[in-house]
């Protein structure tokens, strides 16, 4: 029976991959993915056949694994992060439906919340919400009122996609939001290029945070009313006795 499997690569690096997201990569005949994810993994499997289309075209490279597997390949189509943390689990799935000789399996990986986190200490020791503030899918309205919610209910808040060309004030208007309902001097953080070449992470208050410049390369950490810096690091307690 053909076989996808929908990998989660990490943040990048190969050793921050897990090992059966590298194990099955290995067992693959092609890999499919955007253009940046391809030749992150491409060094370490220089001889599979990789495939790409652009950004915005993820339903074709969907539909690019099933043709191959159709054809008696083995395929993985690669993400980055988890594959199902806004990755390319649901849509293979969806499309998957058209193919129902085609078996598909999810390796997961580790996602940005998970591998910023670690850059910047403990921010995610209570509870939390991660928000994509990527209105290409999901209407504004909708991203501000899960914004508002997450602040008001004091929870720790990861944003991912925080910023482009066309969205460069989202921050700034999530950041907003979120003053709304707490201190001006919530601890914040910003992890940089996780698990790839320029790597790199800081802490700001909430109101440096808004002013801050930030890309698609960068995973932004909100904290809550607890969160506080312990020798450099960004820590949101959960409550034990110390």
């Amino acid at each position: 029976m053909p076989k996808i499997y929908i990998v989660g690569i990490g943040p990048g690096s190969y050793e921050q991959m897990t090992i059966k997201a590298a194990r099955t990569l290995e067992l693959c005949d092609v890999i499919v993915g955007y253009h940046v994810y391809t030749d992150l993994v491409m060094p370490h499997y220089p001889d599979k056949e990789y495939l790409s289309t652009p950004m915005t075209k993820e339903a074709d490279r969907c539909r690019m694994c099933f043709e191959e597997a159709m054809k008696g390949k083995t395929v993985a189509i690669i993400c980055s992060g988890d594959a199902g943390v806004y990755g390319m689990a649901e849509l293979m799935l969806g499309i998957g439906r058209d193919y129902p000789d085609v078996l598909l399996e999810t390796v997961c990986g580790v996602t940005a919340a998970v591998s910023g986190a670690a850059l910047l200490g403990a921010p995610l020791i209570q509870d939390f919400a991660v928000i994509s503030l990527s209105d290409r899918l999901t209407p504004w309205e909708k991203i501000e009122k899960r914004i508002r919610a997450a602040a008001q209910a004091d929870m720790v808040i990861c944003l991912y996609n925080p910023s482009s060309r066309a969205r460069h004030d989202y921050l700034q208007r999530a950041c907003d939001l979120i003053l709304g309902f707490t201190s001006g001097e919530t601890v914040c953080g910003i992890a940089e290029n996780i698990g790839r070449a320029g790597e790199s992470c800081s802490l700001h208050t909430l109101r440096e945070l808004r002013d801050i410049p930030v890309n698609m390369f960068s995973t932004v950490f909100i904290g809550n009313s607890q969160t506080c810096i312990i020798n450099g690091k960004m820590v949101t307690p959960r409550g034990y006795r110390l």
